[in-house]
């Protein structure tokens, strides 16, 4: 007889385990550009929050006096007891942000995508990224539309399995904005033109672009000047807006019809009031100080400059989410430890969430990053390339780790 808990974790994920690098979970305190793991100081280059609002002193006020206002929690779904007046000033300030007629907030961003599944009944298709988000894959999965995958931003292998459809089926394609392992950008001028073509929906997750990309940050589409190419969005606001929480944005009947339909949203419990406050905050930062926006992309292309210049592939990207390609899993999580001893944490992606082979180190850049942030950055993958032999260079193999235990009180000066 087979039992459900017999299940075993790829090799490449047992073999990092076994090797007790562990880069993964690990407790910290983190905030402006720095974090504190198990007593230590370090830099902070895996953090999402690229204009660095999670720790600026306006948001955490307005959390604070919505959390003295309304208590910890609704304690409640929207529908029934978890409908604040702020969770409605917060859906009409995202919804004109967006140029949309309206838009709802749910708890997270995974749920905001999960919500999307009523859309995608019997006999629709939904062509979907191959690079997409977790949350959209599981989103397509959770509706009963037929799946198809096309290549990685490969227009012409979307376009001829949109020819290959029923033409008269209902069709959608769905796609990050921001492909945020890569740091690439999707496609979106051949995207809209491909969905207007084919009589397609556009569906733009723009969970690392809403806030970071455009003139007033309101993403790719803003960024390309297609503000009329989305057709529905879908966001986070635990990156750009230093919160938590997820957004689906677009025509008011559709938002009506998720509000009613999608079980994601109906049945989990609302938006914690501080968190709402606090995006309400962060939005009014990210309209009225682009500089943020400005800095946080130099600090990308210095930092992708200096890495590509020491013998690293980086892609050619240019946002400020900066990969480090390495390829076996392995030799990847040990780039990060020694990385990690050096002082920097960073992020390891590896299959699923790459392809095998693919294993990457994820470098995210925020505006509150200094220059010397970025000098330690730099320097920590100099030392561990060399050290491991990526990068060309006399070997650093004898040079010891700089990083040095500290008490636990090292990290109340992040609080």
């Amino acid at each position: 007889m087979r039992d459900i808990f017999n299940k075993t974790l790829q090799p490449s994920a047992q073999a990092v385990i076994a090797s007790g690098l562990r880069p993964f979970y690990r407790p910290m305190a983190t905030r402006d550009g720095e974090t504190v793991v198990e007593g230590v100081p370090m830099v902070m280059a895996a953090c999402n929050d690229y204009l660095g609002l999670a720790g600026d002193l306006r948001v955490i006020e307005a959390a604070a006096k919505a959390l003295d206002l309304y208590g910890t929690s609704c304690s409640g779904s929207r529908s029934v007891c978890g409908t604040l007046p702020l969770h409605e000033e917060l859906e009409a300030r995202l919804a004109d942000f967006l140029g949309c007629q309206a838009a709802m907030v749910t708890t997270t961003g995974f749920q905001a995508n999960l919500s999307l599944s009523p859309l995608f009944g019997r006999g629709d298709v939904v062509f979907s990224d191959m690079a997409n988000h977790a949350s959209l894959v599981d989103a397509t999965r959770l509706g009963w539309a037929t799946r198809r995958l096309y290549r990685h931003s490969d227009m012409a292998d979307l376009e001829r399995q949109l020819a290959a459809a029923d033409p008269d089926a209902a069709k959608v394609i769905v796609t990050d904005g921001l492909f945020s392992v890569e740091g690439d950008l999707c496609r979106l001028p051949e995207l809209a033109a491909l969905a207007q073509c084919y009589g397609a929906r556009l569906v733009v997750d723009g969970a690392h672009d809403i806030g970071l990309l455009g003139a007033r940050g309101r993403g790719v589409t803003e960024h390309f000047g297609l503000p009329e190419a989305v057709d529905l969005y879908t966001g986070t606001l635990s990156k750009c807006f230093g919160s938590i929480g997820g957004v689906v944005a677009g025509p008011a009947d559709v938002i009506t019809y998720l509000r009613c339909t999608a079980r994601p949203f109906i049945f989990a419990a609302s938006m914690p009031p501080a968190a709402v406050a606090a995006a309400l905050a962060a939005l009014h930062i990210i309209e009225s100080e682009p500089e943020r926006r400005t800095r946080v992309f130099r600090l990308a292309h210095q930092l992708a400059g200096q890495l590509r210049a020491l013998g690293f592939d980086v892609g050619e990207a240019g946002t400020p989410i900066v990969p480090v390609h390495i390829g076996e899993a392995e030799l990847c999580a040990r780039l990060w430890k020694e990385v990690f001893d050096e002082g920097v944490f960073t992020q390891v992606v590896m299959a699923p969430a790459v392809p095998v082979g693919r294993a990457t180190i994820r470098l995210s850049l925020q505006a509150v990053h200094t220059d010397d942030h970025l000098s330690r950055i730099i320097g920590a993958f100099d030392v561990a390339g060399r050290r491991l032999g990526l990068i060309p260079g006399p070997t650093a193999a004898t040079v010891p780790p700089r990083r040095t235990e500290q008490s636990p009180e090292a990290g109340m000066r992040l609080r």
